[in-house]
């Protein structure tokens, strides 16, 4: 068996963890099944135990499954994954997983509008408080917010749409001084162009939905731990304490490192389900082969899209982490340092109307809810994936009027550039 962990990151996405046996599958198969056929009732009743690491049903394990896990695992440097039904779900969980009712989370506030309105919406309604910082909060700010019953901070590599850069010396320091753990959602950068762990972060989420499955085919999300926090520092008793569901096992003594993610599948994807199909965990796997070709494709064209749109007279500003021009810049070169991914936020002249009319005239790109996918497409924020928040959140998120979202495929970039030049001249 070739051991993929010593391999360059482009490599591990072609490669990942499968390997086919002799006369076996070169691509990992679809296991289109719902349970599984055991010999005998105490092989059953181990697996039941987590005695055994066999798949039992399909709510908490199948191979299709497993496959995808272990190669963002290998990806991310992480030590164990779980994919869930979409990158809402994953949120969810990785939150849900050591945080309950009475507790209380920090997130930074440029976060893209679904987590937002998951965060100051439903973990309110659960019992769970919310405080969000700016993302320019500095360790001292940050510390100072916490509680005694502050479980995480939640950060995004790249925020989505307003495009800052993570400061993940500055939060993960902060979280290192609360002792609790950073969780970081990496869709925007993939693990192709930054590695969170490398930079502090203990747990990274992502909507597999997105770049990973690259071709717009399938919902999904994944947990990864990174197995580098420790869960045994009396904050975390679910997973350092006796559990009466698996008769008094301790996460943190059975499972090491791995507590964390053996916690969220024995526990929460068993109990509320929310399963990736392993049909969608099969095109998933397929679209990560050539993550890193796109990504250096959605780079390079987006980095041109924008030192083309801040010399155009009818745009009143541009943001792309790579273009010197924006305030993430630094950030950028320091965490992003194979690209800064394929989406460029702008705002037209001309206010919201304005923004609106840009995204009606687009011809070769589309109008979508949707991002991270190879084809060219755009949206405007504030009247859709943000429509749920308030002026003040708006504000705070740093969403404009007049801001537009534009995803850059990996089409031809002179076709790119003709469909904005002759959407702008109609303004």
């Amino acid at each position: 068996m070739t051991n993929t962990t010593n391999f360059d990151i482009a490599t591990q996405c072609v490669k990942g963890t499968y390997q086919a046996g002799n006369t076996e599958p070169m691509v990992a198969p679809i296991i289109q099944s719902t349970t599984y056929r055991y010999d005998s009732s105490d092989s059953l009743a181990a697996a039941f135990n987590l005695e055994q690491a066999t798949p039992i049903y399909t709510r908490i394990g199948n191979p299709t499954l497993s496959v995808l896990e272990e190669k963002l695992a290998l990806l991310e440097k992480g030590i164990a994954a779980v994919t869930t039904a979409s990158g809402q779900a994953a949120v969810f969980y990785s939150i849900a997983n050591i945080a309950q009712a009475g507790d209380h989370i920090i997130a930074l506030s440029n976060l893209y509008g679904g987590t937002y309105t998951l965060l100051s919406g439903i973990l309110k309604q659960l019992g769970i408080k919310v405080t969000f910082v700016e993302p320019s909060a500095s360790v001292a700010e940050i510390v100072g917010i916490s509680q005694e019953n502050t479980k995480l901070i939640f950060a995004e590599t790249i925020g989505n749409p307003c495009l800052d850069v993570l400061d993940f010396e500055n939060v993960s320091r902060a979280a290192k001084q609360i002792d609790i753990p950073l969780i970081v959602d990496n869709t925007f950068a993939t693990p192709y162009l930054c590695n969170p762990k490398d930079f502090g972060a203990n747990i990274i989420v992502h909507s597999t939905t997105k770049y990973l499955d690259g071709h717009a085919t399938s919902l999904g999300g994944v947990v990864i731990d990174c197995g580098n926090f420790n869960w045994n520092n009396g904050k975390f008793p679910g997973l350092s304490e006796p559990n009466e569901a698996y008769h008094d096992l301790i996460y943190t003594e059975t499972f090491g490192d791995a507590a964390y993610a053996v916690k969220l599948r024995t526990g929460l994807l068993r109990d509320i389900g929310a399963t990736l199909a392993p049909f969608n965990a099969f095109l998933t796997n397929l679209g990560t082969e050539t993550l890193h070709l796109r990504m250096e494709r959605h780079s390079s064209n987006a980095l041109a899209v924008a030192q083309f749109l801040e010399k155009h007279p009818k745009v009143e500003w541009v943001n792309y982490p790579h273009l010197a021009s924006s305030p993430s810049y630094d950030l950028a070169k320091k965490y992003l340092s194979r690209g800064g991914s394929g989406v460029v936020s702008f705002g037209i002249k001309g206010g919201s109307e304005a923004a609106k009319k840009f995204i009606d005239t687009m011809q070769l790109a589309m109008l979508v809810t949707h991002v991270g996918d190879l084809r060219t497409f755009a949206i405007h924020p504030a009247s859709t994936t943000h429509r749920q928040l308030s002026d003040e959140a708006l504000e705070k998120a740093g969403i404009t009027p007049n801001l537009i979202r534009y995803n850059v495929g990996i089409e031809h970039i002179d076709d790119i550039l003709r469909d904005i030049e002759q959407t702008l001249s109609q303004i």
